[in-house]
């Protein structure tokens, strides 16, 4: 990461007079201090600070037997957890034991229309094309699929995944 040279002197600075009120105070010293310290917002040394941290490898090794790194133990926030992926597991063996219990053309309208197969939703034009009917037909295809749907004997199974 490259720093402007002006701001290489300001951090330099601020290092030194960092350094020295250590000395002086015995502690570290705090931002506002070193601010008045060398006539500065707090915030601009802040900023300052921040930008004079050096960066640190995710390789960099971690504990005495060198076998971990820094980044096995950042969280990847995309990952989805092992409960939700449990959960969606079990939420897709209960829709395909459901779809199961209706007839072969009114599963597949539904896998169609609501992309249950591959993630893309199909309008009823789309459908019908596939299936050789129209629109109106698959309308009602699928009305009569998510009737059935809805019955209790069917809906049951899936109420505990509403949550």
């Amino acid at each position: 990461i490259r720093i402007p040279v002006h701001m290489v002197e300001t951090i330099n600075k601020l290092i030194r007079i960092q350094r020295q009120m250590l000395q002086d105070l015995g502690r570290e010293p705090m931002p506002e201090e070193i601010g008045a310290e060398m006539d500065m917002p707090t915030e601009k040394v802040r900023e300052i600070l921040k930008i004079a941290q050096e960066p640190v490898s995710l390789e960099t090794p971690i504990g005495e037997e060198d076998d971990s790194h820094l980044g096995d133990f950042i969280e990847d926030q995309d990952a989805t957890s092992p409960a939700e992926h449990a959960a969606y597991e079990l939420l897709k063996e209960q829709l395909e034991s459901v779809l199961d219990t209706l007839t072969d053309r009114e599963e597949n309208v539904l896998r169609l229309r609501f992309g249950l197969d591959d993630g893309r939703t199909r309008t009823l034009e789309e459908v019908g094309k596939v299936f050789g009917v129209t629109r109106e037909r698959i309308r009602q295809i699928e009305a009569k699929a998510l009737r059935k749907l809805r019955h209790p004997s069917r809906s049951k199974q899936l109420k505990d995944f509403l949550e």
